[in-house]
């Protein structure tokens, strides 16, 4: 150890021994799930109709810590992402939807992108594709 990183070291040490005992605790996390989800919004990408050929922008993530299998996320607000108004369709075995409600004609769009995406689909999911690569591998329907 360098004398700089004793001298920081000690200097550490006595302010910390200093500051009250509720204050040098650390302090567990607020709202765990809530971070969680944070990290997941912000993993996922954006694919707006215009790169899709969809009529609905949809999202999709890698897997993270994700307990669940493979899926997408498709926006019911038309020409925008609203994470609040959305349905959840699985890929594997086959596209199905999980979660919310889709109009017939939308699920069987969403149903064929996903079909002729699935291999660049689970490469993201499984990160070995970044979202630059998934753009470029990702076929309009």
């Amino acid at each position: 150890m360098t004398p700089k990183m004793v001298y920081y070291r000690r200097r550490f040490a006595m302010a910390s021994s200093s500051l009250p005992e509720r204050v040098a605790r650390p302090r567990p996390p607020a709202n765990d799930r809530r971070d969680r989800e944070v990290d997941d919004l912000y993993e996922m990408a954006n694919l707006f109709p215009r790169t899709t050929g969809l009529r609905l922008t949809v999202w999709v993530s890698p897997r993270g810590r994700a307990r669940h299998d493979a899926r997408i996320k498709v926006s019911l607000t038309q020409g925008r992402m609203d994470i609040g108004h959305t349905a959840v369709v699985g890929i594997r075995p086959s596209p199905r939807l999980i979660e919310g409600t889709l109009a017939p004609t939308d699920l069987e769009q969403v149903s064929r992108w996903i079909t002729s995406n699935e291999a660049a689909l689970m490469d993201f999911w499984n990160e070995t594709i970044d979202s630059v690569e998934l753009g470029g591998r990702l076929k309009k329907i």
